[in-house]
């Protein structure tokens, strides 16, 4: 028998009421129901780290996130992070590519969601900060020097978006 369960949720902005499986991942409710395809599933195990948001400001792992436990979140992916008005990337989207911080693309939404909790946190964080923050997100492809530059780069443009 499938249990169904009533939820609301504000992903993006946006509120939703929808009735989903009891076992149904977050990942699979932003993927399937909402089709938000920038939330990538790598592992699905909570350890590569490509399926990061943000649920009420604070980073999770969507794969290990039952739908039903986001009940009354506010979630942001990483397609939240564009400017709706304008259509132009965040500084963080931006600085990803302009510093070279990703390759093939596919751990770039959680490391881009990672980054965003912890410059709302430490707008000026060290070097060793930005290790530690993005310790849990891994990539196959760039060997990480274009990752530290890109949030280096995002946090020096938010900090100077703030002064303005």
């Amino acid at each position: 028998m499938t249990t169904k369960q009533q939820i609301r949720v504000t992903v993006n902005g946006t509120p939703y009421v929808r009735e989903v499986e009891a076992r149904l991942t977050l990942a699979d409710f932003l993927r399937h129901e909402l089709h938000l395809g920038g939330t990538h599933v790598g592992c699905e195990h909570g350890i590569c780290g490509a399926c990061t948001i943000l649920i009420d400001g604070r980073s999770a792992r969507s794969c290990l996130t039952l739908a039903v436990q986001a009940d009354g979140a506010s979630i942001t992916t990483v397609e939240g992070l564009r400017n709706r008005e304008t259509g132009h990337l965040h500084p963080i989207q931006q600085s990803f590519v302009d510093a070279h911080g990703l390759q093939c693309g596919f751990c770039t939404p959680g490391f881009m969601m990672t980054t965003l909790e912890l410059l709302n946190e430490n707008p000026s964080p060290s070097d060793d900060e930005i290790k530690e923050a993005l310790g849990g997100n891994l990539c196959r492809c760039t060997g990480y020097q274009g990752i530290l530059d890109s949030v280096r780069l995002a946090a020096s443009r938010l900090r100077t978006a703030q002064d303005a």
